[in-house]
């Protein structure tokens, strides 16, 4: 195999030390190896990166382990070309492997090319508030199963009878019912706090939270997921604060994708902050749909194909672009993606049909940031063109078919007619 660098250096990383291995390539002779460990503190770290430029060495390549290799990463990429292997590309086979013995096996494959390296962000500050927001939010709704859940034990009904659990008439009742001493119910104080449509079904309200159990323990439980629950939401509050000022200069970004049909403005803030603007990393819209785990593997072997799964990756970007796609499946304002969705399910079912959607979606992206255009797929007119215009269109390519038939000698007109 072709030797791509004649001087790298394959590195492992963990917590607290890293083992580093020159690779030296001289034509016709064996290459050699100069190993050596180092802690991970700033000022060794430094000592490496001399180390490195000492022995004319200014490709690295090591594995992303966790987030352990950000430290090494941020000291050594003003003057080292680093590259972050995905760890599947650098594994060593099982039962002959250590620190040493995986660095070299890291240099030897960086060496001969063997190593794609990862796609990583210029500044990530952006992505760490999106994706600490996702936390919070999924934190959030976990709080709201273990409210319901104190309420049905408590024999309160009342998510039967109201949309929203958590809407203003719903937690006005629930606060009386906390704040009340013994079991008992006074109807027409819960029927005053009652909003709008809801006062029409205050029987049913009534009716619903009547005869309810509760004790001191319970109350003191019901308090306390309140109270988290009030505190992530203003966590999340001064999150999207925080995101409305790092986003000013992806403004125009944000509103691109704002065009693709029920992308929202967090929805856009997730992708931009997961891939950023520029997609010149990524040489074309396959590779980003692979980067993000949507693109089905490739598993055959004897003639048969095996599981075809999407990998694991993308775990903040592929969720959200999921939530898009089933949002924009079920729009009849724009029916693009529904039409597309209902041919796909027909053949490959429905969770496969929205990891293609997704896919559509993301491809969609990267043209979009590319080019700096709004979403306007080019078979956009078979599905928005009235009946009467595609039955023209059709006549009108039989009629330059014929045309191109005579013309090219292939058949008569006595042919055509008959």
């Amino acid at each position: 195999m072709k030797v791509v660098y004649q001087t790298c250096c394959g590195v492992d990383v963990h917590k607290s030390f890293l083992v580093a291995t020159i690779i030296k390539t001289t034509s016709g002779i064996e290459p050699s190896y100069h190993k050596k460990r180092f802690p991970t503190f700033n000022n060794s770290i430094l000592q490496f990166k001399n180390w490195l430029i000492q022995n004319q060495c200014r490709d690295v390549c090591m594995e992303s382990t966790g987030k352990y290799w950000a430290p090494v990463f941020n000291l050594l990429e003003d003057d080292i070309n680093v590259t972050i292997a995905n760890p599947k590309w650098v594994k060593a086979v099982k039962g002959n492997k250590e620190d040493t013995k995986d660095s070299k096996w890291i240099g030897d494959l960086f060496r001969l090319g063997l190593v794609p390296g990862s796609y990583i962000p210029c500044k990530p500050i952006l992505r760490e508030f999106t994706r600490y927001r996702y936390k919070l939010t999924s934190c959030r709704s976990s709080e709201k199963n273990k409210y319901q859940n104190a309420l049905t034990v408590c024999n309160v009904a009342l998510d039967s009878v109201v949309s929203d659990i958590f809407g203003k008439s719903a937690t006005s009742v629930i606060d009386y019912l906390i704040e009340q001493s013994d079991n008992s119910i006074n109807h027409e104080e819960i029927a005053s706090r009652l909003l709008r449509s809801l006062k029409k079904k205050s029987d049913s309200v009534i009716e619903s939270i009547e005869g309810y159990q509760r004790t001191d323990s319970q109350k003191y439980r019901m308090r306390l997921i309140r109270a988290h629950l009030d505190y992530i939401t203003s966590t999340i509050k001064d999150i999207d604060t925080m995101l409305d000022s790092l986003i000013a200069p992806y403004e125009n970004a944000v509103q691109l994708l704002c065009t693709i049909p029920s992308v929202d403005r967090n929805s856009a803030l997730t992708v931009i902050s997961e891939i950023g603007t520029d997609m010149t990393p990524f040489s074309n819209s396959k590779r980003l749909c692979c980067w993000a785990g949507l693109t089905p593997g490739n598993n055959e072997s004897a003639g048969k194909k095996k599981s075809v799964r999407i990998t694991r990756a993308g775990v903040y970007l592929k969720p959200a672009l999921v939530q898009v796609a089933h949002a924009a499946v079920k729009s009849d304002q724009s029916p693009y993606y529904k039409q597309k969705y209902e041919r796909i399910m027909k053949r490959r079912g429905k969770k496969r049909a929205i990891i293609a959607i997704a896919r559509m979606i993301l491809t969609a992206i990267y043209q979009m940031l590319s080019a700096g255009e709004t979403w306007n797929p080019t078979d956009l007119y078979k599905l928005d063109m009235p009946e009467p215009l595609k039955e023209k269109q059709k006549e009108k390519a039989i009629k330059q078919a014929k045309k191109l038939l005579i013309s090219e000698g292939i058949l008569s007109e006595s042919q055509l007619a008959s």
